[in-house]
């Protein structure tokens, strides 16, 4: 990772602040008037509008998260911890998008540790899960934070996910220890190029991204 690159992500870690270092990819001069546009009309400014980003990223992350968890305790209930990763398969993905329909953004779980390949990050989302793995190594704070991408019309939400508890660990902990035979085979039969698994708890699962159009936030204003 060059310096500028690196620069940008740990800067984001300490101070909530719009960054140049973002995906710079052309958008519509349309696209682009109509934020310009929605600012001007509210009279919105750069640390309202990353506050508010903060707050609703946070707010839609968590949202996401319990809606994951309680239908992933039920699915252990009903058919044990082996049916919950049949689950997480079909059911995950959809979660996850019923979340992003809902607020009109898009969210992701993404991790160099996937179980699923679709969770793999993108371009623009591999540098900040960088960040957050080299501040979990070196026993630094990894903080929430807010990336400016596509000349600000868009906002990123990323934040870090920890293995909160044993229960995670039937799934993605030690494979002669934490998981049955029987998950195992499950998880091997489901996901062949699953890199999920060998975590404790504390551990950094991945990172929780969230991309907003900047017009969505503004209206949360």
């Amino acid at each position: 990772m060059n310096r500028k690159a690196l620069h940008c992500l740990f800067s984001g870690f300490f101070f909530f602040a719009l960054l140049s270092c973002g995906n710079q990819e052309r958008v519509s001069k349309e696209v682009f008037d109509e934020v310009k546009e929605s600012m001007e009309v509210k009279k919105v400014n750069e640390s309202d509008l990353i506050n508010k980003a903060m707050e609703w990223g946070e707010s839609i992350s968590q949202e996401a998260q319990q809606q994951l968890i309680s239908t992933l305790q039920k699915a252990i209930t009903e058919k044990g911890v082996p049916g919950a990763v049949e689950f997480c398969q079909a059911e995950a993905l959809p979660i996850l998008k019923e979340v992003s329909d809902k607020y009109q953004v898009k969210v992701r779980r993404v991790s160099n540790d996937y179980r699923n390949p679709q969770d793999q990050p993108k371009e623009f989302e591999s540098g900040l899960l960088s960040a957050y793995e080299y501040n979990v190594e070196n026993d630094l704070d990894s903080r929430p934070n807010i990336q400016k991408l596509n000349q600000g019309t868009e906002l990123l939400f990323t934040k870090a996910i920890m293995i909160p508890s044993t229960l995670c660990l039937n799934c993605h902990g030690d494979a002669e220890t934490d998981i049955s035979p029987e998950t195992m085979d499950k998880i091997k039969s489901l996901y062949p190029e699953d890199k999920a698994i060998g975590h404790k708890v504390g551990d950094l699962r991945g990172m929780w991204s969230i991309l907003m159009p900047t017009k969505e936030v503004i209206k949360q204003l």
